[in-house]
Formats: C-alpha cells, sequence, structure tokens
C-alpha cells in the first residue's frame, strides 16, 4: 500500500510514469487482484475464502457471485496469458497463472468439486457471466482452450450450453447469449444462431442512437455499458462471425469504426489528475468501465491521431489512483464495494464481492508485448491533460 501511495503521489507530481516501470506496475497490480480468484478456485477453496459484501436480500446472489469473481478475472487476464509463458520474470509469472487458471476451469466445471459453479436456470445471473468467462476463453485461445483436458473442455461446453436455459432481457443482456454462441461455434463449430444473431442483429439495425452509442435495449442511458459489455461484446461476435465467413460479418468494420470513436470518447473523459464521471449504474466496477478502451488498445484500432502511449498513461493513472485508494482491499486481498475506497451505498443490490472483478477488463493492453508501441513508446499526456495545460487538441466533433 505504501508503495502505491508513492506512486500516486509521484504521479501527481511529477506526470505518467514511464512506459517500462508502467508496465511492471500494471502486472503487478493485475495480479494481485486477480490472485485470490485464481488461487482459490484452483485449489477448490473460492466457496470457503471468498467474501460476500452485498446489501442484495436474493438468498442465490451468493452462490452466483462465484462465477462473477471467475468470469470477470478470466475475461480482463486472458489476452496477457495468450502471450504464453517464456524465460523473462514476466514470462515465468504468466506461466504460473496459466497454470492456476487452468486448474481453476477444472474445479469451476467439475460436476463432483466443491468449487462447481452454478451456470444454470436456477438464477438469471449465470447468464451474464458465463458470457465473460466465454470472452476470455476467446482472447486466450491458445493458452486457455488450448491447455484444458478433453474432460474439462466437454464440462465447459455443457456448462455454455446450459446457461442457454436463462432468457436474456431486451438489453445488452443480448449480447451475452449472443457471445456464448460465438465461442460454441468457434470452439465446437455448434451453436445456436437465433441467439447468436438476436445481439447482433438488434444492435445492429435498431438500438444506435449515433456517435458511437448504442442504446442499452430501445432507450439511451447515460452509463459506461457500452465501455462495460456492449461493444465489447458485439466486436468479438463480429470477428468470430467474420472468421467463420457467417451472415451479418459485413457489419465487422462498421462496428471496428464506432468502438474505436468509442474509445476516443472514453479517453477524453479522463481527467488531468486521472479521475473520471462518477455517473450512472454499476460504477463500484472502478476502472472496469474503460473496457472498451482497453480492448481497443488491445486490437489496435484507436483512432489516427491517438497515441497508444498516452492511452496507456491516461489508463494507468485511473487504476493507480483507484487501486490506492484506502478500503479498496480487505485484509485478505478481496476488493471491496465501492468506487474510491469501500462505499459499500454505491453499489446497487446486484453488486456483491464477485461483480467487482469486472475491473479486470482495464488490464487487456498487457496482452500486447512490450514491444509494441502502447508500451515501447515514451509516455505522452493524454487529451484533457494536455488541453489544460493549455495544449491546443483540436476540435472534436461526431463521428
Amino acid at each position: 500500500m505504501k508503495r502505491l501511495w508513492l506512486l500516486l503521489l509521484a504521479s501527481l507530481l511529477l506526470g505518467p510514469v514511464a512506459g517500462a516501470q508502467g508496465r511492471a506496475e500494471w502486472v503487478e497490480e493485475m495480479t494481485r487482484i486477480a490472485g485470490p480468484v485464481l488461487e482459490n478456485l484452483a485449489q477448490g477453496t473460492l466457496k470457503a475464502n471468498m467474501p460476500f459484501e452485498s446489501s442484495s436480500k436474493d438468498p442465490l446472489r451468493k452462490e452466483v457471485s462465484y462465477l462473477e469473481a471467475f468470469g470477470r478475472t478470466v475475461c480482463g487476464i486472458a489476452p496477457w496469458l495468450e502471450l504464453g509463458p517464456d524465460e523473462t520474470p514476466e514470462g515465468r509469472l504468466r506461466a504460473k497463472y496459466i497454470d492456476l487458471t487452468i486448474r481453476a476451469f477444472q474445479q469451476a466445471v467439475d460436476p463432483d468439486g466443491p468449487d462447481r459453479l452454478v451456470f444454470d436456470n436456477r438464477h438469471t445471473q449465470p447468464l451474464v457471466d458465463a458470457a465473460f468467462l466465454a470472452e476470455g476463453v476467446l482472447r486466450a485461445p491458445t493458452q486457455i482452450w488450448g491447455r484444458l483436458d478433453a474432460r474439462t473442455r466437454q464440462n465447459l461446453v455443457d456448462a455454455w450450453k446450459t446457461s442457454r436455459s436463462i432468457r436474456p432481457y431486451e438489453s445488452n443482456w443480448l449480447l451475452f447469449a449472443s457471445i456464448i454462441e460465438a465461442a460454441l461455434l468457434e470452439f465446437t463449430g455448434d451453436c445456436q444462431p437465433d441467439r447468436l444473431y438476436d445481439g447482433v442483429t438488434r444492435f445492429r439495425y435498431k438500438w444506435y442512437k449515433g456517435d458511437a452509442w448504442y442504446g442499452d435495449g430501445e432507450d439511451y442511458h447515460l452509463d459506461y455499458y457500452n465501455s462495460l459489455v456492449i461493444h465489447p461484446m458485439l466486436t468479438e461476435v463480429l470477428q468470430v462471425l467474420d472468421k467463420h465467413a457467417w451472415p451479418e460479418a459485413d457489419f465487422l468494420p462498421e462496428q471496428l469504426r464506432r468502438h474505436g470513436r468509442f474509445a476516443a470518447e472514453l479517453e477524453r473523459l479522463i481527467s488531468p489528475e486521472g479521475t473520471f464521471p462518477v455517473i450512472g449504474r454499476s460504477i463500484a466496477y472502478r476502472f472496469g468501465a474503460f473496457h472498451a478502451l482497453a480492448d481497443a488498445a488491445l486490437l489496435h484500432i484507436l483512432p489516427e491521431g491517438i497515441d497508444p502511449a498516452q492511452v496507456r498513461c491516461a489508463l494507468g493513472s485511473v487504476i493507480r489512483r483507484q487501486a490506492a485508494a484506502p478500503g479498496t482491499f480487505d485484509g485478505n486481498g478481496w476488493l471491496r464495494v465501492g468506487f474510491a475506497g469501500s462505499q459499500p451505498r454505491m453499489g446497487e443490490e446486484y453488486i456483491n464481492t464477485g461483480s467487482l472483478y469486472l475491473c479486470m477488463a482495464a488490464f487487456l493492453p498487457l496482452g500486447l508485448p512490450e514491444t509494441d508501441p502502447f508500451w515501447s513508446r515514451p509516455d505522452a499526456d493524454w487529451t484533457s491533460r494536455k488541453a489544460w495545460n493549455g495544449i491546443d487538441v483540436g476540435a472534436d466533433h461526431a463521428r
């Protein structure tokens, strides 16, 4: 904690952290957050040791919180794992986390294991986190899917198919069904086309509002769900459709353009001090609000004129600031409900300890090698930092 406070002070006084140091700091923070989830699930002790902090009175909410923690952790850490092990210190650490993740999958879908996770319709929530799990596996086909033994693969496929018994709401939830079917198409060659296409066609033809913003259903909501779910999952599903030459794949280029534009908008929301607007539901996902920006950096779809290094420095400033807030972690390293520390009333009733791990999505650029411009280019101020320091950043307009 002392180190994080020193880093925070240094960033405020001196500016962005240097690239190489920034990557090491990101890896340290990511594994710090992921560690309790993956280590406990790999040992079959997640249900015994993970706390449950929530205002929910739902008797089943705790039981589904464990899949929330696992699915969201895998969603964020997967691209880094996909780089594979090597003989560098970071590569050896990746080897450790690849092993933990594979053992965690074995436990998660073992029908007779102590940490068997809930995927069925006893509750609607498993559809959400089966989807984040699918998104993660799609992001690491070699190091996750490729390393699973045949029995665990079949158990995972059966778990995803079990989630079909849950009917998605007319909202971003349609994309949860879509990405699960996309994963089944990718890894088994078989899927339910209706569930796959419902999300794609609804967002493509009915719910686009303009300037890279989709409605969450028919209505527009001023929150971070375009980043948390909609752009990353819609892009991922379309990439699978494109790979398999399925209908609607022709929408991918336009979606990539929209995704990039939305990422640029998110980058502009990061203040010179590394803060961002506290608005909309699920704000307790902390820096997970920048899922779409992190994904755009990973996919190299940032618009022309945005230096990847400025995104690195902007995201790093947010991660550093929120992770260093007193009360963010409990005494055993688990996340606590809040935005900047422990603020339990900032979590809706569906928010619980497991939900908070969607913050892991901000770490997606760690899937880029250290030679990538995101990591190798010199530090660069981000848009709002430049503008507030008197630099002419030019005009912004809808695209």
